[in-house]
């Protein structure tokens, strides 16, 4: 049996006295698609800045202006690789990368720029390969190639900050809330986008509020409350569990 792509091991993050995350340990199996489930504040956008090496920034930061203290705890291991002090760039190159809820890099650039920005890590022929592959899978944004980012609507920017994230090359690609506050629709929409992401040979890992959209694209799912685990299943025992179902499905 492989080892799971992603481990996170008795994770622990404080902010100053508050605790974020509480002796969260989670894994992520190369090629599934995984729905981590909490309400607002059940520390979801901190486990997913964890992952990906945004909160050692924040920490950084942080420190240099005296600010709020963070202290992180426990294990990130990506593919056996102890990685809980690399940081965001180097995780970058390693194939982690994260796709912040609606947050184009330039909103006063245009999509086609935007785009492009994400590929400067990547040689030019691969960016271009990439950037015809968002085209197929989000072909709105061709038609907006030359609008500014900020004067999309949610689901088109959340539609390009996809895309930006997939520019860069992921193997394991980080999505925070990408259904929050958008139609119905659309959601059904970015979540079929999801198994094709997933056709493509990357790994996602999902974080969500409100999960009836998600469920029929999920392999796996956690429930976080305050920071810790309170259960875990398949797709059929996430729709199962009744506590689930009424607190995440609306059901």
């Amino acid at each position: 049996m492989s080892e799971p792509m992603l481990v996170t091991k008795e994770l622990m993050v404080f902010y100053e006295n508050a605790l974020a995350i509480n002796d969260l340990s989670i894994e992520v199996k190369e090629g599934e698609i995984l729905v981590i489930l909490g309400s607002n504040s059940a520390g979801k956008t901190t486990l997913m800045d964890t992952i990906s090496g945004l909160i050692l920034d924040t920490k950084k930061k942080e420190d240099r202006k005296g600010g709020t203290r963070i202290t992180i705890m426990g294990s990130v291991l990506f593919e056996g690789h102890d990685i809980t002090h690399f940081d965001p760039t180097k995780r970058v190159k390693m194939g982690i990368v994260l796709c912040q809820e609606r947050h184009p890099v330039f909103r006063e650039s245009h999509v086609l720029e935007n785009l492009k920005i994400a590929g400067y890590l990547v040689p030019r022929e691969t960016a271009k390969r990439r950037l015809k592959e968002v085209f197929e899978l989000f072909p709105p944004l061709w038609n907006l190639r030359n609008r500014r980012a900020g004067l999309l609507s949610g689901g088109e920017q959340q539609m390009l900050a996809i895309g930006i994230a997939l520019v860069a090359g992921p193997r394991l690609l980080l999505m925070d809330e990408p259904l929050l506050g958008l139609a119905p629709i659309v959601q059904a929409e970015l979540a079929s986008s999801m198994k094709k992401i997933r056709a493509q040979g990357i790994t996602l890992l999902v974080t969500e509020q409100f999960a009836r959209p998600l469920i029929p694209v999920v392999d796996r799912g956690y429930v976080v409350e305050n920071g810790m685990l309170v259960f875990r299943g398949t797709r059929e025992e996430l729709k199962e569990n009744p506590e689930v179902r009424s607190g995440y499905l609306g059901i």
